[in-house]
């Protein structure tokens, strides 16, 4: 079993992680010569999971990526979050990092070999080792990305960082939030609790198209869609607050965030890194729909 690559872009690893660390204290990384996914399954705070795919060249020097294994040179192992966000962060500023699986003993770990100048312009060398643990073939076998329902609408999401300064806000008055869309190009917000009730509406908001029923690519102008009201009709979710928030902090990494509302079951959340139709990496995450419990 080898795995060892030059990383080329710590900064966007490091936000992918830090993305990844809000929803979970440890996370499935699997490497394969095509694909890296980060995975968190159920482990996370309010049932969210994440499901990334990253492209090794969004990450690593392709000429310097080697992975073998007999597992069709795939390795899958599992890693706290805290540790491998700061190993990332002690590289930001370092042109030359060689990243690694090792052993120190019996323990397995992700070893950076990271290239600094000291002040007096001196070329030192910092190892940073993380501890993982290697998934057992069965381990591997049981991880299955959440099955859902044909989403009602999809909808390409205003910045995240506006939408986060909107639920902070919210946050301190309910902890069950309504996310909703409608085909006509609407993004809402809503909380209700006995006493107050709070919604904020952005408008003019472009639907994706889907290529072959299953890739994004370009957004579209809306459709101006209404029921047999003549209303423009949303499609909601209700989901906590807490974990809503925990996602809007991937705004760090995110160029463009669809959100795709399954009524009453989940948002699914695509966060891009990179333009939708050449991403180079796709953060998914599945928030469920939680019950309305009032005011809390």
């Amino acid at each position: 079993m080898r795995l060892k690559a030059t990383i080329e872009n710590v900064i966007t690893f490091s936000r992918i992680v830090q993305s990844i660390e809000k929803q979970s204290k440890a996370c499935i990384m699997r490497f394969s010569p095509s694909t890296l996914q980060i995975i968190c399954a159920g482990e996370s705070e309010g049932g969210v999971q994440v499901w990334s795919y990253v492209h090794p060249e969004t990450l690593f020097r392709t000429d310097q990526f080697i992975i073998q294994s007999n597992s069709n040179n795939e390795i899958t192992c599992e890693v706290q979050t805290e540790p491998l966000l700061q190993a990332l962060r002690s590289a930001s500023a370092s042109p030359d990092i060689t990243f690694k699986l090792a052993k120190r003993g019996d323990v397995a770990v992700f070893c950076f070999d990271i290239q600094v100048q000291s002040r007096q312009g001196k070329r030192m060398e910092i190892t940073h080792d993380v501890r993982v643990r290697i998934l057992r073939p069965s381990e591997v076998q049981a991880l299955k990305e959440p099955l859902c329902p044909e989403p009602d609408v999809n909808i390409i999401l205003p910045p995240l960082a506006k939408m986060r300064t909107v639920v902070e806000r919210m946050a301190k008055l309910s902890s069950i939030i309504g996310f909703s869309a409608s085909q006509s190009g609407l993004v809402k917000l809503e909380i209700g609790t006995e006493v107050v009730g709070v919604e904020t509406v952005w408008e003019n908001c472009q639907i994706p198209e889907i290529n072959d029923g299953s890739y994004f690519c370009k957004g579209q102008d809306p459709q101006q869609a209404t029921d047999e009201n003549g209303q423009q009709p949303y499609f909601t979710a209700l989901v906590s607050i807490r974990s809503l928030l925990k996602f809007l902090t991937s705004y760090v990494v995110s160029t463009t965030t669809i959100a795709s509302i399954c009524q009453a079951h989940c948002v699914i959340l695509y966060v891009f890194v990179g333009e939708m139709h050449e991403a180079g990496a796709v953060l998914t995450f599945y928030i469920p729909s939680r019950v309305d419990e009032g005011a809390e």
